[in-house]
């Protein structure tokens, strides 16, 4: 029977489908679209950066108002911002104006700074054991909606037959619309004395200097933020990369959805795998899994190797951020549980957002493998870092072992 927590983390694993598939959309369509609309056709790209950049730059905000208003109203809140945003993108295209285009999608970045606490809602309302398995249950609402989203947004595009493209962006508002109605319905807050149960919730808040310089917040960062940046970096300069080594574009597509299976297919199973084998081995197996992604990539450019690098980096990424996440959970008190998410969570969402708008640059300038190559250090880093933490546990784990023998 499932626990209470459980029941929620499956509630928000909903929530995960319908932003995965609103984004989706969002992704399929926004270049193409800003292009029709953009006065200066350099400008085509802005609506699609800005989701990313709205997204860093709301995801501080977004963790305060979880602490302040509960998490219910907070991620109806992220709920309303892609509503009004999928509603503002359809009367832009309707109008013809790349300017609110553009502010429509920026308000659907301001939904995946809500949804992206969604997996940390979860394990923070669950007990220690349950908190792997609550943060992959829900990533595995992203499984269906990640490969069907790019159909839907083909599906609805001349769902309004005066306006293409309009219908997609009406669907997306109708994503944000079921959003809070689920949550309204269906989702119940845990108590702040359940959630911040035990010993550290009497303790003082530390310094967020402190925290951030802790091993263990620095391994989940690097797993989290290095590995989702990785991901990101190269997941952009794939189907560019793969048209330009002679594929078509709709095996470029493919080769996409492949990646996204990736991505959220593991979540089925990687809670368990974290509980069986422990987070170390998880975090470093999703390590290398993207480093064999990269040498996949560098050892050809023939359709099947994008294939296996472009799985191999969706399954590492799941691996890493399953396992991050539970880090970072791990990391604060209840009292530090706002300052410590919106530290971690802004900063995986600007390097994320960094590594987006690079893509493209070292893709055009230095070639295909030169984007693989660039991800081996930044892997490196993310391993050291795991590898610091675990040095740590160890040592503290000798040193309860001395004092007991001691005692």
């Amino acid at each position: 029977m499932a626990t209470p927590a459980m029941s929620q983390a499956r509630v928000l694993a909903v929530c995960q489908a319908l932003f995965t598939a609103a984004l989706s959309v969002d992704l399929t369509l926004t270049g193409l679209v800003g292009y029709t609309l953009a006065p200066d056709k350099a400008l085509a790209t802005l609506p699609f950066a800005l989701i990313t950049v709205a997204s860093a730059f709301t995801a501080i905000a977004a963790a305060f108002v979880i602490e302040r208003c509960g998490r219910r109203l907070a991620f109806c809140l992220g709920g309303l911002a892609c509503t009004v945003g999928g509603l503002v993108s359809v009367w832009a295209i309707s109008h013809r104006h790349f300017v609110a285009f553009c502010v429509g999608t920026a308000l659907v970045g301001v939904f995946q700074a809500f949804a992206r606490f969604y997996r940390l809602a979860a394990a923070d309302a669950a007990a220690v054991a349950e908190k792997p398995r609550a943060i992959a249950a829900v990533l595995t609402g992203g499984v269906v909606a990640a490969v069907c989203g790019p159909a839907i947004a083909a599906w609805s595009r001349d769902m309004l037959q005066a306006e293409p493209f309009a219908g997609s962006y009406l669907v997306v508002a109708l994503f944000g619309v079921a959003t809070i109605l689920l949550l309204l319905l269906a989702y119940r807050e845990p108590a702040r004395t359940e959630a911040g149960a035990g010993d550290e919730a009497v303790l003082p808040a530390r310094p967020l200097g402190e925290i951030v310089r802790r091993p263990v917040f620095l391994a989940a960062f690097a797993n989290n933020g290095i590995g989702n940046a990785v991901m990101m970096f190269v997941m952009t300069a794939t189907p560019i990369a793969a048209v330009a080594c002679g594929h078509s574009i709709g095996q470029g597509a493919q080769i996409i959805e492949w990646h996204l299976v990736g991505m959220y297919a593991p979540s089925f199973f990687s809670g368990w795998l974290l509980q069986r084998f422990g987070t170390a081995r998880m975090l470093a197996c999703g390590t290398l899994l993207c480093a064999v992604a990269a040498l996949a990539a560098l050892a050809s450019t023939a359709l099947p190797a994008f294939y296996l690098a472009l799985l191999c980096l969706g399954v590492g990424w799941n691996f890493m951020f399953v396992g991050g996440t539970a880090l970072l959970a791990a990391s604060y008190r209840p009292s530090e549980r706002a300052r410590t998410q919106a530290a971690a969570e802004f900063s995986a969402a600007v390097l994320t957002a960094l590594a987006t708008l690079a893509a493209g640059q070292v893709l055009h300038r230095h070639g295909w493998q030169a984007v693989n190559l660039a991800v081996l250090p930044a892997l490196a880093v993310a391993l050291a870092l795991t590898l610091a933490w675990q040095r740590q546990v160890r040592r503290e784990q000798a040193g309860a072992l001395a004092a007991g023998a001691a005692v």
